[in-house]
């Protein structure tokens, strides 16, 4: 086995370990980076950007539709193809990650193909190709290993041709029938947005509502508008087996039998941390998540960003863990992980925005807590909007300290609205000095003045 010294060996090219190695290698250091798939991860090729180019072609079809109501009649007439092309040549150019590489290889990175999994503090083996070869880290490793869609263990599932995130991004022709199993972010976005193109959807989700890691309210707002667009939304469904004969998937719950032509398992992610050799440097591979420090390490000159710190499955957090490292690695003083405000948004119609704590988290951290509500379509931007005006905006305040500690926001354009509530969670901005704030008329975002009058003072 052949071997190697470098200063840095970053294990998986994901967001926040492609961030990382690019700026340590801009610093000067020799950068390793190994990646058994797509230079760039799920972000890019499977998950945030061409969902987002569905989801946007999908409310084109929608708003186009409330025109009947606000303008004038208008006819639609979807086409799926126009879809697929731009998923195929602009998201994802066919689902080629050179001009990852390219930039990474510009910066100074090395990449390398292959499995990589560490062999004691500092140390990764690379398997490629049926050779091994072994770099020794001076500075220290990366770890950026990520997840998979996650497939529940029902019987019979395992047997059939389901679909996670990633078989949906190369569709070319839809299905009449499609049943989504799971209702979080990644089934809420796209059962919308294949719904808005004809398809009739079914959501089978075993908790007691969809979007469960939201607000109450927000899972409430959603799927009235879900139903409404003719979405079925059935929660706490056990389902027991699947089936696939003659292109038909037969999935049997404790709620009865719902029949599809395809079948999309959206039911969480799962952590590819077996294989990679935690083990050697003291870590569990079984862990729900590796443990950081505010420094982002997690060992001995051992680093972790991403999913598999369990601080978001968000393209924005890898990214920003990756800072903190490369300050780190850099002996910089600079900036430490700080989760306070850390927000998120789910790309649903109208979309679903959080920041902070939900009102249940802050009373489990014994906070004083008040909380202050206004619905969209009674403010001023709500009621000109009219259709498609469905939302609310809801702050959590700690009473004693006067100042918000989370806030949800569910409206349209709700992931531009969120951002002064995230300012004033990560600031600890007075809930006095906001409500002292000029809140521009008439705007969505003016809604935030009425929650805050919610709150009482404070």
């Amino acid at each position: 086995m052949s071997e190697e010294h470098v200063d840095v060996v970053v294990v998986g090219l994901g967001p926040g370990g492609e961030y990382a190695a690019q700026k340590l290698a801009e610093a000067g250091l020799t950068v390793v980076g190994v990646e058994r798939d797509l230079v760039g991860g799920e972000c890019p090729f499977h998950g945030c950007i061409p969902s987002k180019m569905m989801i946007r072609a999908a409310d084109a079809l929608a708003e186009a539709r409330r025109a009947t109501t606000l303008a004038g009649e208008v006819e639609v007439t979807p086409d799926w193809s126009l879809v697929a092309e731009r998923l195929d040549r602009q998201a994802t150019s066919h689902w080629d990650d050179s001009s990852h590489v390219e930039r990474l290889e510009a910066a100074g990175v090395r990449v390398v193909r292959g499995q990589g999994r560490l062999d004691g503090p500092g140390r990764v083996v690379v398997e490629s190709d049926g050779e091994s070869h072994t770099y020794v880290a001076a500075r220290g490793v990366v770890l950026n290993a990520g997840t998979a869609p996650a497939v529940p263990p029902v019987e019979g599932l395992a047997d059939t041709p389901y679909w996670t995130n990633r078989e949906v991004m190369h569709l070319t022709e839809l299905p009449r029938r499609l049943a989504v199993l799971g209702g979080g972010p990644i089934g809420a976005e796209l059962a919308q947005a294949l719904a808005r193109f004809g398809v009739e959807v079914t959501i089978l989700e075993l908790g007691p509502r969809i979007l469960g890691p939201a607000e109450p309210e927000a899972s409430a707002v959603i799927t009235e508008v879900f139903e409404r667009e003719g979405i079925r939304v059935l929660t706490g469904v056990q389902v027991t087996r699947v089936s696939h004969a003659e292109d038909t998937f037969h999935i049997e719950t404790d709620a009865g039998a719902v029949e599809a032509d395809r079948l999309l398992v959206a039911a969480g992610r799962r952590l590819q941390l077996h294989g990679l050799g935690l083990e050697s440097v003291g870590l569990d591979p079984d862990v729900r998540a590796v443990a950081t420090d505010d420094r982002q390490r997690a060992g001995d000159r051992l680093w972790a960003v991403g999913d598999i710190t369990g601080k978001g499955q968000f393209t924005h957090v890898s990214m920003y863990q990756g800072e903190v490292v490369v300050d780190d690695v850099l002996g910089r003083d600079g900036r430490r992980a700080d989760y306070r405000a850390l927000s998120w948004v789910t790309f649903t119609d109208p979309e679903v925005a959080a920041v902070g704590m939900t009102e249940q988290q802050a009373r489990d951290a014994g906070i004083e807590v008040r909380v202050g509500r206004a619905d969209i379509p009674e403010s001023s931007r709500g009621w000109i909007h009219q259709a498609g005006n469905d939302g609310i905006v809801k702050v959590v305040a700690d009473a004693d300290r006067g100042i918000l500690v989370g806030a949800t926001v569910v409206s349209p354009a709700g992931g531009e609205v969120i951002g002064l509530l995230a300012t004033a969670i990560h600031a600890e901005v007075p809930v006095s000095t906001l409500r002292g704030m000029h809140f521009a008329y008439p705007t969505f975002h003016r809604t935030i003045e009425s929650a805050l009058d919610d709150l009482g003072w404070l």
